[in-house]
């Protein structure tokens, strides 16, 4: 397939470039049959400046026979929400497959002694054979979590993630949780998220914040009545929501946060502890990170308890001190003056390290696509350094997703919903990036067709300071030294 020079396009007026951009699109999308492609065009939009949605349809099944990067429901709660939670004990409660293949998929730190008081890079399955689907698991199930008490008696819970098997047979879980947690009078939580459930691993992030909300908060709910939970409230009490510690960015987080003057109360799911979720509605403010996958149970706890919550974005030195503002800005004048403080103490830092990079980046471009909130949230980043965002998309984002999208992207951007192998192959064909961002899925794809890439998922950006060093440092070997694609 050939393309027109995508790289001129920049020199075009902005209708132009829309015009341009769109007849990539429709020849990438020529190559489907016509059913597939009326279904496909759907979820594929070339952005235009000042309207309020990318355009793009969302949240609906990937088409048969294509290859998506999505994964399921059981992925969605046990791999994103449940599985960080450290001192519980998640059991993948099926065929061991499921649980086997995503053992330690995903790099969530966490402090503690595994085995003993962390469970988290243990694998924990009720091993479905086929006499249990005939006869039914809840007989085994009650006897692993009872074998999983005397084994790892300084558990603080259990959450039964179920795989496809277990919703098909009509296996009861939720008696044997509450049978299971009078026997070890401790939370046992139920979680229908077989993988079938949905259409990606969206539905599970849903169903695993329901089961936080129907199973840990009526639980804190009751003991905080009994006078069983105790809790020092402060003006400063947070909460941060949805950031999994992947490589110990919530940690970095926390160290600004607490900087700034608030008190962390609770941080979860990386490296966060069942009665950090248990303390949660206490809080003054819920600060979420990934809006995809917990924005349900922020908005149940400004419901319910009247907790509001705020989305933040990490992501470069120019997002890290607008959210520092928007955050300080929700409490006293103490906060706020803080704020400023923590931005004029590292803006020279900063400062040096843009002017280091940004010179051998003014003007590159960038095509990525990833999951949950970094399609828009790492754009900024990117913008920090010179460099211009030309396609984004994202594996399962709703339409609130990429109405959100529109405050991070210029005009002309080519924005994708559950973009398949070939259709993101095919864009980067004819829009020649600079640099590809995307999974580990992707990473040998691209970097077979000597192009630089940046695996979104392996970083360790930790703070403003040593984190953008070590941002810029990677996008610049990765741009500039193409001969060693593997400093990307």
């Amino acid at each position: 397939m050939t393309y027109t020079d995508d790289k001129k396009s920049s020199e075009q007026d902005p209708k132009a470039l829309v015009e341009q951009r769109k007849q990539v699109v429709k020849e990438v999308l020529d190559a489907y049959p016509d059913k597939a492609k009326k279904k496909r065009e759907k979820h594929i939009n070339v952005y235009e400046e000042g309207k309020s949605d990318c355009g793009v349809k969302s949240n609906v099944k990937s088409l048969p026979g294509v290859m998506t990067a999505r994964g399921c429901a059981y992925a969605g709660s046990k791999g994103v929400v449940w599985g960080p939670i450290k001192d519980m004990i998640h059991i993948s409660h099926g065929p061991v497959g499921c649980g086997y293949w995503s053992w330690s998929g995903r790099r969530n730190y966490y402090i503690g002694t595994t085995g003993v008081d962390t469970f988290g890079t243990m694998h924990f399955t009720s091993d479905f054979q086929e006499r249990d689907i005939v006869f039914g698991g809840d007989k085994k199930l009650i006897k692993l979590i009872e074998e999983l008490e005397v084994l790892f008696p300084l558990n603080r819970g259990v959450s039964i993630q179920s795989e496809c098997p277990v919703g098909l047979i009509g296996d009861d879980i939720e008696a044997v949780a509450r049978k299971s947690s009078k026997e070890i009078d401790k939370p046992v939580v139920p979680v229908r998220c077989e993988g079938f459930r949905g259409v990606s691993q969206s539905l599970g992030h849903h169903i695993a914040n329901d089961m936080v909300r129907d199973w840990v908060f009526t639980r804190s709910d009751k003991e905080k009545k009994e006078g069983k939970l105790q809790f020092e409230s402060t003006p400063y009490d947070v909460a941060i929501i949805g950031d999994y510690n992947i490589g110990g960015d919530a940690w970095a987080s926390r160290i600004l946060l607490e900087e700034l003057g608030l008190r962390v109360v609770a941080q979860w799911s990386g490296d966060g502890t069942i009665n950090e979720m248990m303390q949660t509605p206490n809080v003054k403010m819920n600060l979420i990170h990934c809006y995809r996958s917990m924005n349900y149970i922020s908005r149940h706890m400004e419901e319910a308890y009247g907790i509001p919550w705020l989305e933040y974005n990490f992501f470069g030195p120019t997002k890290i001190a607008a959210s520092l503002r928007e955050i300080a800005s929700k409490f006293d004048e103490k906060i706020q003056e803080n704020a400023e403080k923590i931005i004029a103490k590292y803006q020279p830092v900063m400062d040096e390290i843009v002017a280091k990079y940004r010179p051998g980046l003014e003007g590159k471009t960038v095509a990525m696509m990833v999951g949950g909130l970094r399609p828009r949230h790492v754009v900024p980043a990117f913008q920090d350094l010179g460099m211009r965002m030309i396609g984004t998309g994202y594996e399962f984002a709703h339409n609130d997703d990429y109405k959100r999208t529109t405050n991070y992207i210029e005009n002309g951007t080519i924005v994708f919903d559950d973009v398949t192998a070939y259709e993101f192959e095919e864009f980067i064909k004819a829009l020649k990036p600079d640099l590809v961002a995307s999974g580990v899925k992707e990473k040998y794809v691209f970097q077979k067709m000597g192009l630089p890439f940046r695996q979104m998922h392996s970083w360790d950006y930790s703070g403003l300071s040593d984190g953008a060093e070590k941002s810029g440092k990677e996008r610049f070997f990765s741009v500039k030294t193409k001969n060693n694609l593997f400093l990307a």
